[in-house]
């Protein structure tokens, strides 16, 4: 029983390693990334070398034990990143055109935005698109003003790499 629960919870810090080395790689942490993927994959190795090596009198358990670590580590893993992982995103809100009370909120909440004109070719009605680039942390707070002050919204969040100069919250 120790070799199953031992695969298991293996599999969940090396699977775990990975999720935070992927995130990395994309924020362009190359360094961390590759430190973290040396424990990833030491961790791998051992304990695919133990599943396999070991006895074989239960095989489906030492598969459960395996899979069911992998799976405990993914959620675990994303759970630590966007915990921990700090990060910047871009929200894009495209409104009505002339509806300054929502642009007025944001900013008096202590965020900076930029408002873009829009031209659509499948309705006439003029829009704007209002980009705000903030910290993760404050997505749900950020949304919630938005949805509150014009629950019709279009809303799209995008992870941020580089950002120079500006307001952000």
């Amino acid at each position: 029983m120790l070799t199953y629960l031992g695969i298991f919870f293996a599999r969940i810090i090396d699977v775990t390693f990975g999720t935070l080395r992927t995130v990395y790689t994309v924020k362009g942490k190359q360094f961390l990334a590759g430190i973290i993927a040396f424990f990833e994959v030491f961790i791998w190795f051992v304990v695919a070398r133990e599943a396999l090596s070991g006895p074989l009198e239960h095989p489906i358990l030492i598969a459960i034990s395996y899979s069911s670590g992998y799976a405990a580590g993914t959620i675990i893993g994303t759970l630590i990143s966007n915990y921990f992982v700090k990060g910047l995103v871009m929200v894009q809100a495209i409104i009505k055109k002339g509806d300054e009370k929502l642009a007025n909120r944001i900013r008096k909440e202590g965020y900076g935005l930029s408002i873009i004109p829009l031209k659509g070719e499948i309705d006439s009605i003029k829009k704007e698109m209002l980009l705000i680039e903030i910290s993760k942390k404050n997505i749900k707070k950020l949304t919630n003003i938005i949805k509150k002050d014009y629950p019709e919204a279009f809303i799209t969040i995008s992870e941020t790499k580089l950002v120079q100069n500006g307001i952000i919250k």
